[in-house]
């Protein structure tokens, strides 16, 4: 395999970028695939694809395919030729890694945080942490290709800044990606936790599936919506917020967004934790619901089983809108299993028309705590070697003479 880190000449790969989003994207992973999916000529493909190869971009793996004679080795693109590096902000703790184009974790590091902090102070470690990531990660793969941040907070994709009351106080409207480019030279997302989530199990665990729906039950509620095979944000990036659907009554509760009857003030972790304080045990974030959960305490059983549904019911609407094949049930409550998991499926079940819910699997999800980080990869590498910035990549490679873009901070 080529080094990536090898000076590339840009005549090698010039015109190289349909076939390198072809390659990327698993849309064709042979040379005959390549030449019938780009609709180029033969002599063209093979002198692209050679150039693609020779650089380092592309390699080929030991995967072989039949091809009516001797096997072909499937082509794939070079994991050790660029790495990006994540970040995903939790309640108390920020994870950051960098990452080869596979994606795989390289290297990885865990900062103190505190939402008090704001979000100048947030970025400036997070910044000095990728800093360090980048300069061990440079010297093995290359091409720093881009940073991916993940918030507990309503995000506007487009803008890349928190809108609206989240968790993170002062970081409304903050411009994040402004203040990373001034530090670093390279692409910058921002993005949900649980739109990341959801890309993360889409990519992993049900790539087939082109309607399915994520929900994150943790301290807060939250979901990602898959429609059509894509990732989908409504027009602000507001989809899939069902925590703050609400359902009034006499009696209410007040939610931590100001307003009364949502759902995260009724099912949240932070509001069973807030009833269970009420009944004389101490729980202030779902874990600690879980651990009494695990005690098998008849008061948190009875508070989870009753959250589960809840829950279903705000569910059972978005199976009536979306129609969905899957939804899958993560976060800290889900290790409740199939007591959580059973609340969602009878308000499900008993809500939805049979035509809705005829071939409809809900399940738990078995993403890790760092799924956001590799939603967060996947994010970037899908857009970059996207048809619409392939061939800006690819102008990045050609012009760094073998050398990275630089983190100096």
């Amino acid at each position: 395999m080529k080094k990536p880190n090898q000076s590339i000449d840009a005549t090698m790969i010039d015109g190289a970028g349909s076939l390198l989003s072809l390659i990327a994207s698993g849309a064709a992973t042979s040379r005959a695939e390549l030449l019938e999916a780009s609709g180029l000529s033969r002599a063209t493909v093979t002198q692209r694809l050679n150039g693609l190869l020779a650089s380092g971009l592309v390699c080929e793996t030991q995967d072989t395919l039949p091809s009516g004679g001797r096997p072909t080795r499937v082509l794939a693109i070079n994991a050790e030729s660029g790495f990006v590096i994540v970040a995903n902000i939790g309640e108390t703790h920020i994870h950051l890694a960098a990452m080869d184009l596979q994606p795989a974790i390289l290297a990885e590091t865990t900062l103190p945080f505190s939402i008090t902090s704001g979000p100048d102070v947030t970025l400036a470690q997070i910044g000095d942490a990728i800093s360090a990531l980048a300069k061990d990660a440079q010297k093995t793969n290359g091409l720093f290709v881009g940073i991916g941040l993940s918030l507990p907070a309503p995000v506007d994709f487009k803008r890349g800044c928190v809108v609206g009351p989240s968790v993170l106080p002062g970081w409304d409207e903050f411009d994040i990606i402004g203040w990373l480019k001034r530090r670093f030279a390279v692409p910058v997302y921002v993005e949900n936790d649980v739109n990341l989530m959801t890309i993360c199990e889409h990519k992993r665990r049900f790539p087939a599936i082109d309607d399915m729906v994520f929900v994150k039950i943790g301290t807060g509620i939250g979901s990602g919506m898959i429609a059509g095979g894509r990732l989908f944000r409504g027009a602000q990036g507001a989809a899939g917020d069902i925590g703050h659907i609400q359902f009034l009554s006499d009696d209410a509760p007040l939610c931590r967004c100001g307003k009364f009857g949502c759902i995260e003030a009724r099912a949240a972790g932070w509001a069973i934790a807030r009833d269970l304080n009420a009944r004389g045990f101490h729980a202030e974030t779902a874990r600690d619901v879980i651990d009494h959960v695990d005690q098998r305490k008849p008061e948190a059983l009875m508070l989870l089983r009753a959250a589960g549904r809840t829950i279903g019911e705000v569910v059972s609407d978005v199976v009536s809108i979306l129609n969905p094949s899957l939804i899958v049930i993560g976060g800290t409550l889900a290790r409740g299993g199939d007591l959580l998991l059973s609340g969602i499926r009878e308000l499900v079940y008993q809500r939805c028309l049979p035509l809705a819910t005829r071939n409809l699997s809900i399940v738990l999800s078995t993403a890790q705590e760092d799924s956001a980080l590799f939603g967060a990869a996947y994010l970037i590498l899908d857009d970059l070697f996207g048809v619409a910035k392939v061939e800006q990549l690819l102008e990045r490679y050609s012009n760094s003479d073998g050398v990275p873009l630089r983190a100096d901070g």
